[in-house]
Protein backbone atom coordinates (compact mmCIF):
# COMPACT_ATOMS: atom_id res chain seq x y z
CA UNK A 1 0.00 0.00 0.00
CA UNK A 2 1.45 3.35 -1.09
CA UNK A 3 1.37 6.49 1.05
CA UNK A 4 -1.23 8.07 -1.22
CA UNK A 5 -3.48 5.03 -0.75
CA UNK A 6 -3.19 5.35 3.04
CA UNK A 7 -4.02 9.06 2.85
CA UNK A 8 -7.03 8.29 0.68
CA UNK A 9 -8.23 5.63 3.15
CA UNK A 10 -7.87 8.03 6.09
CA UNK A 11 -9.83 10.72 4.23
CA UNK A 12 -12.56 8.17 3.52
CA UNK A 13 -12.73 7.27 7.22
CA UNK A 14 -12.89 10.96 8.13
CA UNK A 15 -15.74 11.56 5.67
CA UNK A 16 -17.62 8.47 6.81
CA UNK A 17 -17.37 6.66 3.46
CA UNK A 18 -15.34 3.84 5.06
CA UNK A 19 -16.01 2.51 8.54
CA UNK A 20 -13.29 2.30 11.16
CA UNK A 21 -13.70 -1.50 11.23
CA UNK A 22 -13.24 -1.76 7.45
CA UNK A 23 -10.18 0.48 7.60
CA UNK A 24 -8.71 -1.68 10.38
CA UNK A 25 -9.19 -4.78 8.24
CA UNK A 26 -7.39 -3.12 5.34
CA UNK A 27 -4.54 -1.86 7.50
CA UNK A 28 -4.16 -5.27 9.15
CA UNK A 29 -3.13 -6.69 5.78
CA UNK A 30 -0.44 -4.08 5.28
CA UNK A 31 2.70 -5.13 7.19
CA UNK A 32 3.66 -8.13 5.06
CA UNK A 33 2.22 -10.85 2.87
CA UNK A 34 3.22 -14.32 4.11
CA UNK A 35 3.79 -16.80 1.27
CA UNK A 36 5.83 -19.14 3.51
CA UNK A 37 8.80 -19.16 1.08
CA UNK A 38 8.70 -15.34 1.00
CA UNK A 39 7.34 -12.55 3.16
CA UNK A 40 6.58 -9.55 0.97
CA UNK A 41 7.03 -6.25 2.80
CA UNK A 42 3.91 -4.25 1.92
CA UNK A 43 4.67 -1.64 4.58
CA UNK A 44 7.94 -0.48 3.02
CA UNK A 45 6.46 2.26 0.78
CA UNK A 46 4.99 3.91 3.88
CA UNK A 47 8.19 3.60 5.94
CA UNK A 48 10.68 4.45 3.20
CA UNK A 49 8.73 5.70 0.20
CA UNK A 50 10.37 2.90 -1.79
CA UNK A 51 8.44 -0.30 -2.50
CA UNK A 52 10.07 -3.71 -2.11
CA UNK A 53 11.77 -4.97 -5.27
CA UNK A 54 12.17 -8.65 -6.15
CA UNK A 55 15.71 -9.94 -6.59
CA UNK A 56 15.21 -12.54 -9.32
CA UNK A 57 18.52 -14.37 -9.18
CA UNK A 58 18.27 -17.65 -7.25
CA UNK A 59 14.47 -17.73 -7.17
CA UNK A 60 12.50 -20.51 -8.87
CA UNK A 61 10.08 -19.55 -11.64
CA UNK A 62 7.05 -20.71 -9.65
CA UNK A 63 8.14 -18.49 -6.75
CA UNK A 64 8.49 -15.47 -9.03
CA UNK A 65 5.06 -16.17 -10.54
CA UNK A 66 3.44 -16.42 -7.10
CA UNK A 67 5.03 -13.21 -5.79
CA UNK A 68 4.16 -11.30 -8.97
CA UNK A 69 0.59 -12.64 -8.93
CA UNK A 70 -0.01 -11.51 -5.36
CA UNK A 71 1.36 -8.01 -6.01
CA UNK A 72 -0.58 -7.81 -9.27
CA UNK A 73 -3.81 -8.71 -7.45
CA UNK A 74 -3.23 -5.71 -5.20
CA UNK A 75 -2.66 -3.51 -8.27
CA UNK A 76 0.89 -2.82 -7.16
CA UNK A 77 3.75 -2.18 -9.54
CA UNK A 78 6.34 -4.95 -9.77
CA UNK A 79 10.07 -4.66 -10.42
CA UNK A 80 12.26 -7.76 -10.68
CA UNK A 81 16.02 -7.38 -11.04
CA UNK A 82 18.69 -9.91 -12.06
CA UNK A 83 16.23 -11.94 -14.09
CA UNK A 84 17.40 -14.20 -16.90
CA UNK A 85 15.67 -14.25 -20.29
CA UNK A 86 14.08 -17.70 -19.89
CA UNK A 87 12.25 -16.81 -16.70
CA UNK A 88 11.37 -13.37 -18.08
CA UNK A 89 9.70 -14.84 -21.16
CA UNK A 90 7.68 -17.20 -18.95
CA UNK A 91 6.54 -14.24 -16.85
CA UNK A 92 5.62 -12.26 -19.96
CA UNK A 93 3.41 -15.11 -21.13
CA UNK A 94 1.63 -15.05 -17.76
CA UNK A 95 1.50 -11.27 -17.30
CA UNK A 96 0.78 -9.68 -20.67
CA UNK A 97 1.53 -6.12 -19.51
CA UNK A 98 4.99 -7.10 -18.35
CA UNK A 99 8.02 -5.50 -20.01
CA UNK A 100 11.51 -7.02 -20.00
CA UNK A 101 14.76 -5.15 -20.54
CA UNK A 102 17.06 -8.01 -21.45
CA UNK A 103 20.27 -6.03 -21.27
CA UNK A 104 19.43 -4.83 -17.76
CA UNK A 105 17.93 -8.16 -16.68
CA UNK A 106 14.93 -6.21 -15.37
CA UNK A 107 11.23 -7.15 -15.61
CA UNK A 108 8.54 -4.54 -14.88
CA UNK A 109 4.79 -4.87 -14.47
CA UNK A 110 3.15 -1.46 -14.19
CA UNK A 111 -0.40 -1.24 -12.80
CA UNK A 112 -0.23 2.42 -11.83
CA UNK A 113 1.87 4.89 -13.79
CA UNK A 114 4.62 6.10 -11.42
CA UNK A 115 4.22 9.71 -10.35
CA UNK A 116 7.25 11.90 -10.94
CA UNK A 117 8.40 12.54 -7.37
CA UNK A 118 11.99 13.50 -8.14
CA UNK A 119 12.71 17.23 -8.13
CA UNK A 120 15.20 17.14 -10.98
CA UNK A 121 16.86 14.89 -13.52
CA UNK A 122 18.98 11.86 -12.72
CA UNK A 123 21.76 11.57 -15.30
CA UNK A 124 23.20 8.10 -15.82
CA UNK A 125 26.65 8.01 -17.38
CA UNK A 126 28.53 4.94 -18.55
CA UNK A 127 32.23 4.76 -19.33
CA UNK A 128 31.85 2.10 -22.03
CA UNK A 129 29.27 0.04 -23.84
CA UNK A 130 30.34 -2.96 -21.76
CA UNK A 131 28.97 -1.17 -18.68
CA UNK A 132 25.46 -0.78 -20.10
CA UNK A 133 23.98 -3.80 -18.31
CA UNK A 134 24.57 -2.07 -14.98
CA UNK A 135 23.71 1.41 -16.28
CA UNK A 136 20.40 0.14 -17.67
CA UNK A 137 19.55 -1.51 -14.34
CA UNK A 138 20.08 1.88 -12.67
CA UNK A 139 17.92 3.57 -15.33
CA UNK A 140 15.04 1.09 -14.98
CA UNK A 141 15.16 1.44 -11.19
CA UNK A 142 15.19 5.23 -11.16
CA UNK A 143 12.31 5.44 -13.63
CA UNK A 144 10.30 2.87 -11.67
CA UNK A 145 10.54 5.06 -8.57
CA UNK A 146 9.28 8.20 -10.28
CA UNK A 147 12.29 10.08 -11.63
CA UNK A 148 13.03 11.84 -14.88
CA UNK A 149 16.10 10.06 -16.24
CA UNK A 150 18.57 10.94 -18.97
CA UNK A 151 21.49 8.81 -20.18
CA UNK A 152 24.95 9.58 -21.51
CA UNK A 153 26.69 6.40 -22.60
CA UNK A 154 30.20 5.50 -23.79
CA UNK A 155 31.99 8.64 -22.63
CA UNK A 156 34.90 7.08 -20.73
CA UNK A 157 38.30 8.61 -20.02
CA UNK A 158 39.91 6.94 -23.05
CA UNK A 159 38.22 9.69 -25.08
CA UNK A 160 37.51 12.48 -22.62
CA UNK A 161 36.33 14.88 -25.34
CA UNK A 162 33.17 12.74 -25.60
CA UNK A 163 32.26 13.66 -22.02
CA UNK A 164 33.32 17.30 -22.22
CA UNK A 165 31.03 17.84 -25.18
CA UNK A 166 28.05 17.41 -22.81
CA UNK A 167 28.94 19.72 -19.90
CA UNK A 168 25.57 21.50 -20.03
CA UNK A 169 23.84 18.15 -19.48
CA UNK A 170 26.22 17.34 -16.62
CA UNK A 171 25.56 20.63 -14.85
CA UNK A 172 21.79 20.54 -15.30
CA UNK A 173 21.37 17.15 -13.58
CA UNK A 174 20.38 17.03 -9.91
CA UNK A 175 22.05 13.67 -9.24
CA UNK A 176 24.56 11.77 -11.38
CA UNK A 177 25.14 8.02 -11.49
CA UNK A 178 28.48 7.14 -13.07
CA UNK A 179 29.06 3.53 -14.10
CA UNK A 180 32.57 2.35 -14.99
CA UNK A 181 34.75 -0.73 -15.07
CA UNK A 182 38.45 -1.12 -15.91
CA UNK A 183 40.32 1.40 -13.69
CA UNK A 184 37.10 3.16 -12.64
CA UNK A 185 38.39 6.71 -13.17
CA UNK A 186 35.29 8.31 -14.69
CA UNK A 187 33.38 9.21 -11.47
CA UNK A 188 36.33 11.32 -10.25
CA UNK A 189 36.43 13.21 -13.54
CA UNK A 190 32.67 13.84 -13.50
CA UNK A 191 32.67 14.94 -9.87
CA UNK A 192 35.40 17.46 -10.66
CA UNK A 193 33.09 19.10 -13.20
CA UNK A 194 29.82 19.40 -11.24
CA UNK A 195 28.47 20.65 -7.92
CA UNK A 196 25.98 17.78 -7.49
CA UNK A 197 26.25 14.38 -5.78
CA UNK A 198 27.88 11.65 -7.86
CA UNK A 199 27.04 8.00 -7.19
CA UNK A 200 29.81 5.79 -8.51
CA UNK A 201 29.07 2.24 -9.62
CA UNK A 202 32.05 -0.05 -10.28
CA UNK A 203 31.43 -2.83 -12.77
CA UNK A 204 33.08 -6.21 -13.21
CA UNK A 205 34.11 -5.29 -16.76
CA UNK A 206 37.86 -5.46 -17.38
CA UNK A 207 40.88 -7.67 -17.91
CA UNK A 208 42.46 -9.99 -15.34
CA UNK A 209 44.00 -7.43 -12.98
CA UNK A 210 40.64 -5.70 -12.63
CA UNK A 211 39.75 -8.62 -10.33
CA UNK A 212 36.08 -8.68 -11.30
CA UNK A 213 35.52 -5.02 -10.50
CA UNK A 214 37.58 -4.81 -7.31
CA UNK A 215 40.13 -2.54 -8.96
CA UNK A 216 37.39 -0.10 -10.05
CA UNK A 217 35.78 -0.27 -6.61
CA UNK A 218 39.01 0.64 -4.84
CA UNK A 219 39.72 3.45 -7.31
CA UNK A 220 36.29 4.94 -6.66
CA UNK A 221 36.64 4.60 -2.89
CA UNK A 222 39.98 6.42 -3.15
CA UNK A 223 38.62 9.21 -5.35
CA UNK A 224 40.36 12.54 -4.81
CA UNK A 225 37.24 14.40 -5.96
CA UNK A 226 34.73 15.45 -3.31
CA UNK A 227 31.10 14.44 -3.60
CA UNK A 228 31.60 10.85 -4.77
CA UNK A 229 29.69 8.06 -2.99
CA UNK A 230 30.24 4.43 -4.03
CA UNK A 231 27.90 1.44 -4.18
CA UNK A 232 28.82 -2.21 -4.59
CA UNK A 233 30.18 -3.82 -7.75
CA UNK A 234 27.54 -4.07 -10.52
CA UNK A 235 24.86 -2.65 -8.18
CA UNK A 236 22.90 -0.50 -10.59
CA UNK A 237 19.75 -1.08 -8.55
CA UNK A 238 21.35 0.30 -5.37
CA UNK A 239 22.57 3.37 -7.24
CA UNK A 240 19.08 3.97 -8.62
CA UNK A 241 17.55 3.84 -5.14
CA UNK A 242 20.11 6.20 -3.57
CA UNK A 243 19.71 8.63 -6.45
CA UNK A 244 15.93 8.49 -6.01
CA UNK A 245 16.11 9.36 -2.32
CA UNK A 246 18.49 12.25 -3.01
CA UNK A 247 16.33 13.51 -5.85
CA UNK A 248 13.25 13.64 -3.62
CA UNK A 249 14.88 15.81 -0.95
Amino acid sequence: MEREQVKKLLRQVKSGKVSIEKALDMLAQMPFLNLEFARIDLHRPIRQGIAEVIFGEGKELNELVEITSRLNQKKMNVLITRLDARKAQALKRRFKKGVYNQRAGVFKLINQKPKILGKGTILIISAGTGDLKVAEEAKETAEFFGNKVECLYDVGVAGLHRLLAHQDKLRSARVLIVVAGMEGALPSVVSGLVDKPVIAVPTSIGYGASFGGLSALLSMLNSCAGGVAVVNIDNGYGAGVVATLINRL
